[in-house]
This record gives structure tokens, C-alpha cells and sequence, in this order.
């Protein structure tokens, strides 16, 4: 998985910052990202995990099977996207494969709050044109707090780059990586706010999400307790991975459920 500050990056001003955003910008759907420090994962073990892509098929971003028909998402990543040119992929490992399931996209939700992903609310919901037979990944919810616990190893999936600003993962990968504590990411980033992100990553770096990976699960429990959102680079020491913070916005996402 990847991240740079934001996880999306302005087509404009991409060599200037991309070490800084961490994903791809909603409005280039052929940017893609993914996971730095991971192993190789399937489909089968993680059925909820599914990845964006445009119309051509190429995968800009991830996100999480919460409903048959409906996909938790980071709205950086589909904010100014029109649901006809948004597709969703689901049980496809290899992205050069034909396996799986692509499903359309009718109705994209944004978090009404989101503005950029550095100011929270970096939460969207897809809704599909169609059911998919799959197990479902639950939300964390306000009492959850316990899943937030600084040193959890959280679990982190996607296809995206595997150094910053390096080449996009040909296959679905994964990691794990420590929840920070609110103390150490606010040193790192003092854009953070614990109201709407949680922070994840070893003090030493090499294990991180990346560009591609924006939108995808960071799960704990077995639960969904954030999206990835942004960060500085991908897998520097002293930067962790930036992601939403779901519980907050439990009962928003599932009214869209």
C-alpha cells in the first residue's frame, strides 16, 4: 500500500510532489499505487478486499467489501469521478488476470465534510450494480475504541507501488504494520487529528502502504478500522501511513449501507 502526503497526487504537480502525496488523484484514472515491505496475498484469505479502476481497467486505488453491493473507499479517490467511469474489481489477485468479478458503479457518497484528505473526512461509499457473493468485512464502531490501541498490528492490503513513487504492484499484497500512538503521530504530522485519523507504521519505516494503495482496508479484530488516506512518502522512518478513522464515522457510512 501506498501514500505520499495525501495519497493523491495532482497530475500538475507530480514530480514536485511525490514524495509528499500518497495517492493518485480522483480525476487520473490511470494512477495507480501499492504496498511497500509486503508479501503476496489472495483473494480467498481477504474475499472483502476489492480494487478501483477506470473504464480502461486501470487500478487507481483499493477498497473494502462492507456490503454485498456497497464499497468503503477514500473519497480522494473518487471525489469529482462520475460512478460511469469508476469500476470496482473484486477476487482478482493478479490485476493481469480475468478472474473475479467487475462491477459498475452507480452511486458514488462522499463524506459531505471532505475537503482534502489532510483535513479528514477521507471516507466514501460505493454502491454497485450488482450483489456480489462474498463474505463482508463489519465497521469498527464508536465503542471500538480498544481497536485503536497504539501497537496493534493492524493488517494493511493492496496493489499498489511498492516504493514511493516506484511501480505499481502487478499482484494483491500485504502487511502489518503497529497502530502509532496519538503522541507520535501528531509529531510527525501536525495536520493529524485523532477525531478523523489513525496513524500506522514502525518507527524505523519499510513497511507501509503507498501510492495505489489509497482507499484500501487497514483492519483489526476483524474489523474495519480505517481507510488509507495519506502520509509523507511511503515507508520513511519517522512518517507513518495516515488512514481514516472509520469508527468516528460509523454511523454516516452506514446509513449509506
Amino acid at each position: 500500500m501506498a501514500k505520499t502526503l495525501h495519497r493523491l497526487i495532482v497530475s500538475v504537480v507530480v514530480s514536485a510532489l511525490a514524495s509528499i502525496f500518497f495517492i493518485a488523484p480522483a480525476a487520473n484514472a490511470d494512477v495507480s499505487p501499492m504496498i511497500v515491505g509486503g508479501t503476496r496475498a489472495s483473494t480467498s484469505t481477504y474475499p472483502w478486499v476489492v480494487y478501483l479502476a477506470s473504464t480502461s481497467g486501470s487500478q487507481f486505488c483499493g477498497g473494502t467489501l462492507t456490503k454485498a453491493n456497497k464499497v468503503v473507499t477514500a473519497a480522494h479517490c473518487v471525489k469529482g469521478r462520475s460512478a460511469a467511469s469508476t469500476r470496482v474489481v473484486h477476487g482478482r489477485d493478479d490485476k493481469q488476470s480475468t478472474a473475479g468479478t467487475v462491477a459498475n458503479v452507480t452511486k458514488i457518497w462522499v463524506h459531505p465534510s471532505y475537503t482534502t484528505a489532510t483535513a479528514g473526512y477521507d471516507v466514501a461509499v460505493l454502491t454497485l450494480d450488482r450483489n456480489i457473493s462474498s463474505a463482508t468485512l463489519p465497521l469498527a464502531t464508536p465503542s471500538d475504541t480498544a481497536l485503536y490501541t497504539a501497537g496493534n498490528s493492524a493488517l494493511i492490503l493492496g496493489w499498489g507501488t511498492t516504493s514511493s513513487g516506484g511501480s505499481a504492484s502487478r499482484y494483491l499484497l500485504k502487511a502489518n504494520v503497529p497502530l502509532t500512538s496519538d503522541a507520535t503521530c501528531k509529531s510527525a504530522y501536525s495536520q493529524y487529528s485523532n477525531t478523523s485519523m489513525v496513524c500506522a507504521g514502525f518507527p524505523q519505516g519499510g513497511v507501509d502502504t503507498c501510492q495505489g494503495d489509497s482507499g484500501g482496508p487497514l483492519v483489526f479484530g476483524g474489523k474495519l478500522i480505517g481507510d488509507t488516506s495519506w502520509g509523507r512518502g511511503c515507508a520513511g522512518a519517522g512518517y507513518p501511513g495516515v488512514y481514516g478513522r472509520i469508527a468516528p464515522y460509523y454511523s454516516v457510512i452506514n446509513a449509506q449501507l
